[in-house]
């Protein structure tokens, strides 16, 4: 007769194959890497890096409080460059909890009009499938002048 601590192991061992491991610093820089063509995508109009990095249950709130999803990010980032010369990104920190990263970070802008601002923001990231990618997002518009912590 087995025992209860046979199908305990069993179940540990189960368990553990099926846990996927990562490398969190190659996660932080595909993570870094993907903000910062994401940044650069509002400038150029190129939407292949949204397609690739937004969920599609994708969910954010714009400065003025306004929801978005996939599809109104990527047409929206078609037609950017009529309104921007110019986004980058200055800075990121990644925070990684399981399959879970929280992205905080900043970037520069530009519009065609000489307007110039920053936009400060939180994105969600959840791993599935292998596959990181953006679930939700919330941007504000901020002063150009970055404030120290």
């Amino acid at each position: 007769m087995l025992s209860r601590a046979f199908f305990t192991s069993l179940a540990l061992v189960v368990l553990c194959t099926c846990v996927r491991k990562y490398d969190p610093k190659q996660a932080e820089r595909y993570i870094i890497d993907s903000e910062r063509q994401w940044a650069e995508s509002v400038a150029t109009g190129d939407t292949a890096v949204l397609e690739r990095i937004l969920a599609d249950d994708f969910v954010a709130v714009d400065p003025k409080g306004h929801f978005y999803d996939k599809a109104t990010m990527v047409a929206e980032t078609r037609e950017a460059p009529k309104y921007f010369a110019s986004n980058r990104l200055n800075d990121v920190k990644v925070r990684f909890y399981g399959d879970t990263a929280v992205a905080q970070g900043d970037e520069t802008w530009e519009r065609r009009s000489s307007e110039r601002g920053r936009f400060v923001w939180t994105d969600t990231w959840l791993r599935r499938g292998g596959k990181w990618q953006i679930v939700a997002a919330e941007d504000l518009i901020a002063p150009e002048q970055r404030v120290k912590p």
